[in-house]
């Protein structure tokens, strides 16, 4: 005689809450990572506001339609910077007889965007880089090569016209000789507040190399960074 036997059914695994000591450690953590972005955004900040108001603007800072951050960067006006142009603001830059838009942004843009420069019978040279990070040496000597060879005057930008933008210029201003480190820097921070590893790139220029800053120096910045970066997407 068979003997059937019944298949209780298994019960149903509960999930278990994170222990006390796993929810202080997170706590925890939290707290560090906004002393550590409290403290690093708010030293940037600072240091952009006191170089802002010790620093006059470079002679022939003018407002023009479609461009914020607008100034020269030499004294011969061969060199411009600014943000990221308008199409009004590309044809106030071919109107003052700019030849050449070198544009840093590493972001994604319409076809409609890249042809912007062109309509406005400008010349366009891209040279991505990501925001708050700074140029290899090879974009260094690609820059310098282009405003070298350009037929005119050069506008330089990113998105702002502040990190990568003032990492470039600094870049040019300390290989062509024309400003110290400390001076480039200074005058990129009263432009605006850029990263962490743009102004450690920035102070440790020479007219001989323009390297990226190391790993733990890269770590900290992005971890101050990661805020704004995230921000700049919504």
């Amino acid at each position: 005689m068979a003997v059937l036997t019944a298949t209780l059914p298994r019960p149903a695994l509960r999930k278990r809450p994170l222990s006390r000591r796993a929810m202080r450690l997170l706590i925890g953590l939290l707290i560090g990572y906004l002393v550590l972005w409290a403290a690093g955004a708010g030293s940037i900040l600072g240091l952009s506001y006191l170089a802002r108001e010790g620093t006059p603007a470079p002679v022939g800072t003018h407002a023009i339609q479609g461009v914020n951050h607008f100034q020269p960067v030499d004294t011969d006006g061969r060199l411009w910077r600014g943000s990221a142009p308008s199409p009004a603001g590309y044809r106030a830059l071919a109107s003052m007889g700019i030849t050449t838009v070198v544009d840093l942004r590493a972001e994604r843009m319409s076809a409609t965007e890249l042809a912007e420069p062109g309509e406005a019978g400008l010349k366009a040279v891209r040279l991505p880089i990501r925001d708050g990070q700074t140029p290899s040496p090879n974009q260094v000597q690609r820059f310098l090569d282009t405003v070298a060879s350009a037929s005119g005057p050069v506008f330089v930008h990113c998105g702002a016209g502040v990190g990568r933008t003032g990492a470039m210029v600094a870049a040019y201003l300390v290989e062509t000789g024309e400003e110290s480190p400390s001076q480039a820097v200074r005058r990129n921070l009263a432009v605006g507040p850029p990263s962490i590893e743009q102004i450690y790139y920035g102070l440790n220029l020479s007219p001989a190399k323009a390297e990226q800053p190391p790993l733990p120096v890269v770590l900290l910045s992005r971890l101050v960074d990661a805020p704004r970066r995230m921000m700049s997407y919504l």
